[in-house]
This record gives C-alpha cells, structure tokens and sequence, in this order.
C-alpha cells in the first residue's frame, strides 16, 4: 500500500534533505519504488537546463520512479532566501493550491514510499496569509521531524511538534540529527526528547564525513513508520 509523509525540520539548515534522501535509500533497500517532490526550493543554481536545487537533486538520485526534475522542484528560485521572498522577487505568487496540485501529480504515480520535503521550519511564508504548513494539512501528510540535536533543540523540537499536531496532523516519527561534534550532554537531552515526543525515534544520525544516503540510510529504521506493504 502506497505512503507518503512530510519532511519538516526544526529550524532552516537542520539537515532535512539529508535524511529525507536516506530515508528514500532505505526504502529501496528495503524492496519499495520511491519518489520525492520538493515544492519549492531557494538557493538553485543556474544551470544549462535551468534553475537546479542541490537538495532537489539529491531526492531525484533517490526516486525509482521516472520523474523529471520538474515534477521533484516545481519551483525554483536563485537567491538563498526565504521562498515567499524569493517568489515575490521574480513577480512569483506562491499559492497552496497549486503546490498542492503539483505535490498531488506525483502522489498519484502511487509509488510505494514518497517524501514531500518541506523548506524552513514549519511556519515558513508562502505568501502574505499562507504558510508552507497548508500544503502537508491539505494533503493529510503524515509528518516526520528533523530535530538538529544542538543546543535548544528540545524546545524547537517541542514547538514543532506542537504547532503540526495542533494543525490537526501526525508526527509519525522524528529523527534526531547530530550537527554538534561536542554537544554538550548528548545523551541526556535525546533522553528528554524520547520522554517528551509522542512518537518514535527513528534513527540518530551522527556527524558523518561523507552524509550520503547510503551512509545515512544505515542509521533509520523505517520499521517503526509500520508501513503496511
């Protein structure tokens, strides 16, 4: 049975895509078609093909399914800035409705594991009334949570968690990401993320050389999402 979830992050630069792409490797090696969409992306490079994210990219090398680039990164933009700025600079309303169209076109390829990768924290912009977070509760994504382990992660990890259930969505696991080669009393403060988010830990990702989703697929365990295959 085909599933889908929401990548959301704790903050901006929390290590999303890294994840969502081991996510999507440990699909495959577990045997399921993937695919992946990243709605908007800022921060994209000029290319001879056009506009082209390296987040976005890194989710296409993860997708069994043919998809094109558009169809991962239907909205591209140069400046590393927040979308809803981005879009505004090149005369670009960003609408829910037509992320949602666009997020839904790759839903219905029906692969049997899908990825929907955020931009931001939960609340980012899309425009002057719409947040980023109406995309995943129009879908009804369940969501997964970066948590970038670093000093106040606990409480951006609460926050966050609390704004997506408050919105009426599941957090269907978390991920805790090591961005901190010192952090001080690591243990102590997964231990207090575990006792306070009502979801699974799906896997500790610690500060690799080379993040790559082979490397990073071996620290997830996509058992505990109980998907139904």
């Amino acid at each position: 049975m085909p599933v889908a979830f929401f990548i959301a992050g704790t903050d901006t630069d929390v290590g999303k895509t890294t994840v969502a792409a081991g996510l999507l490797r440990a699909a495959r090696l577990a045997g399921m078609s993937t695919a992946a969409v990243k709605p908007v992306a800022a921060g994209c490079e000029l290319t001879a093909d056009g506009l082209r994210n390296s987040d976005a990219l890194a989710l296409l090398a993860e997708c069994s399914e043919p998809l094109r680039y558009a169809e991962v990164n239907p909205f591209a933009f140069a400046p590393a800035i927040a979308p809803h700025l981005a879009a505004s600079e090149v005369g670009v309303t960003l609408e829910v409705a037509t992320l949602t169209a666009a997020v839904q076109a790759v839903l219905d390829r029906r692969a049997d594991f899908t990825l929907v990768e955020g931009a931001g924290g939960w609340r980012v912009p899309l425009n002057k009334s719409a947040t980023l977070a109406q995309l995943p509760i129009a879908l009804q994504l369940p969501v997964i949570v970066v948590v970038a382990v670093r000093l106040g992660c606990i409480n951006h990890a609460l926050l966050t968690v609390e704004a997506i259930e408050r919105d009426g969505l599941r957090v269907a696991g978390w991920v805790a990401n090591l961005l901190e080669p010192q952090m001080p009393r690591l243990e102590e403060n997964i231990a207090a993320l575990e006792a306070r988010l009502n979801a699974p830990c799906l896997g500790r990702i610690p500060l690799l050389a080379e993040p790559s989703a082979a490397n990073v697929a071996r620290y997830l365990d996509l058992g505990l999402l109980n998907i139904q295959r």
